[in-house]
């Protein structure tokens, strides 16, 4: 697995991400854009949840971009409560798309805690995201409704942030409906837990793009 550096735009701004790309020559692959915690409360591209579901990807043969929202890192601008942000996922897909191993047709959005916020707000929309997937995504009344594409959704029973019995009642909103998954003794930061959530997230995204 290779790990590059690189900078796209999102509008008139210059973002800072990282390519994943598998050791797999010849042949265009699926790929995933991930979306990181809020950039607030320290999130960026290199969090643990990010890296081991970017990770978890490139094994099975995926390409997966993880960047930084605007304001964080070395990424322009400044942070824009979810709304800016998800002009920077969409960038990051048209990125990923024009993307020589990736093949445009076949791609994802996943996001964690905030970044799972934006990824719901900006997939409804966009027609380059075939499939999402969420972990610990905080969520609010209405914004999955009218999702129409798979959708899976994976949280912890101790979860601090992310409401399990709203996610599960908003999840029945999408068409199909999404998948939610609970995990015993697990809170919203995962530690510990990365590889088996990453393993779960990866094997969504075979079975769907």
């Amino acid at each position: 697995m290779k790990e590059a550096s690189q900078i796209f735009n999102s509008g008139n701004l210059k973002l800072e991400g990282v390519l994943h790309l598998p050791r797999v020559d010849g042949k265009k692959l699926p790929g995933v854009v991930l979306c990181h915690p809020h950039p607030l409360y320290g999130g960026n591209m290199d969090n643990n949840v990010v890296v081991a579901v970017s990770r978890a990807l490139s094994e099975r043969e995926f390409v997966a971009l993880r960047f930084n929202f605007r304001g964080v890192g070395l990424s322009e601008g400044s942070y824009d409560d979810g709304k800016g942000e998800q002009e920077d996922l969409r960038g990051a897909l048209e990125y990923l798309a024009g993307c020589p191993e990736a093949e445009p047709g076949r791609l994802g959005v996943m996001g964690y805690s905030f970044g799972g916020m934006v990824a719901l707000g900006a997939a409804k929309s966009c027609e380059l995201a075939k499939a999402l997937a969420g972990v610990s995504p905080v969520v609010t009344p209405g914004l999955i409704e009218g999702l129409n594409k798979p959708a899976y959704f994976i949280c912890g029973t101790d979860d601090q942030v992310t409401s399990v019995n709203l996610l599960v009642r908003e999840a029945e909103k999408t068409t199909p409906p999404g998948q939610v998954e609970i995990v015993p003794g697990v809170d919203h930061f995962w530690t510990g837990h990365e590889k088996e959530m990453a393993g779960k997230v990866a094997a969504f995204f075979e079975r769907t793009l």
